[in-house]
């Protein structure tokens, strides 16, 4: 039986690119070697991560505008030691609107003083908070796009520079102005190729503005003067991003994704309204087009639920420990007919009563 992925991460990726990258272990571009036993210095490889890098910038508008693309390792988690190592010197500003959030804040106070703009925590992060104030001085501003546990999205971003935005859970899944971000990363394995590798997108002027003497694998300088290759880079991660980039400029970019990735949420958020048996987590405005996260309403018979998500061959659908109830991710590459499945059986299990 098919089975329709609506894991949260490690997540679905396009069957094309899953034959493309499994040809490639096999036998890499006819080389009669497998990707991942060729050098990281040849010039195939090499070939791999510069178009990886390029592509990364066309796809976000952002060639030629003073970017560097790196494909680092360490997941987000380095990443927020990494941004306050780089930029925080005296005071930055965190969103907090979820664990990822709170896990960069917890981070970053190891390198400076951190002021919390703004947080939902006293409503589980059910929302994202609004009409906070960012005072003067700060080094930098640092949000996160979509909160994955919770199913909430920012829609609208703060006016503050350097901003610094953790995507890992909705990079290239919809337009933005991208040119308003100095910094941008996001682990591959949640929207963009499997877990090993992590996009970073950095503004070259907002760096060597710190007084500290940064060690050189936590330096972003050093990576971009080094091509992203200062050390041996993580290679089928990097070249599965790569298949999974060029496989979302095929379809269009961006905007043709954002598309389809609106019209799959619309599905199941209409079958969560639209029901008396259940209810959505995060307030309506602020809710995640990655992420539908609901429980079912009191009395409702969860067991029978979980028997016709099985048979129909969903996968992934529970929710996070500290949620519960259910969450379906709804990532690039899952195509609207595994969510069109997933609309079935809420509407029949609705019917049901």
């Amino acid at each position: 039986m098919k089975k329709h992925n609506f894991s949260a991460g490690p997540s679905i990726l396009p069957q094309s690119v899953l034959q493309k990258a499994s040809e490639a272990v096999i036998d890499f571009n006819q080389s009669g070697l497998s990707l991942i036993e060729i050098s990281h210095r040849s010039s195939a490889f090499v070939d791999v991560m510069e178009s990886a890098r390029a592509l990364s910038l066309e796809l976000l508008g952002l060639q030629n505008k003073g970017y560097q693309a790196l494909f680092l390792q360490g997941g987000a988690s380095l990443q927020f030691i990494m941004v306050a190592y780089n930029l925080l010197e005296k005071k930055a500003g965190y969103l907090n609107t979820g664990t990822w959030a709170n896990n960069a804040i917890k981070e970053a106070k190891h390198f400076g003083s951190i002021l919390e703009l703004a947080s939902s925590k006293d409503s589980n992060f059910n929302h994202i908070p609004k009409n906070y104030t960012i005072p003067e001085g700060l080094d930098y501003v640092h949000v996160t796009s979509n909160n994955t546990i919770f199913g909430t999205q920012l829609q609208n971003f703060p006016n503050a520079s350097p901003l610094v935005c953790d995507m890992s859970s909705d990079i290239f899944s919809r337009s933005l102005d991208f040119s308003q971000f100095d910094l941008i990363y996001a682990g591959a394995q949640k929207n963009m190729g499997p877990a090993g590798t992590t996009l970073v997108i950095v503004k070259e002027d907002i760096l060597g503005k710190v007084l500290r003497s940064i060690p050189s694998m936590m330096d972003y300088k050093v990576h971009i003067d080094k091509d992203s290759m200062f050390n041996t880079p993580p290679v089928f991660a990097v070249y599965v991003s790569l298949l999974t980039m060029q496989w979302l400029k095929d379809l269009g970019g961006i905007k043709a994704i954002e598309k389809e990735n609106q019209r799959k949420a619309q599905l199941v958020y209409d079958a969560i309204d639209q029901s008396d048996v259940y209810v959505g987590f995060a307030a309506k405005e602020d809710r995640s087009v990655m992420n539908a996260t609901f429980t079912l309403a009191e009395g409702a018979d969860a067991e029978t639920f979980g028997q016709m998500v099985k048979s129909a061959g969903i996968n992934g659908l529970n929710g996070h420990r500290v949620v519960g109830g259910y969450r379906a991710s709804m990532y690039n590459a899952l195509p609207l007919e595994s969510v069109q499945v997933l609309a079935d059986v809420m509407n029949e299990f609705n019917r049901k009563g």
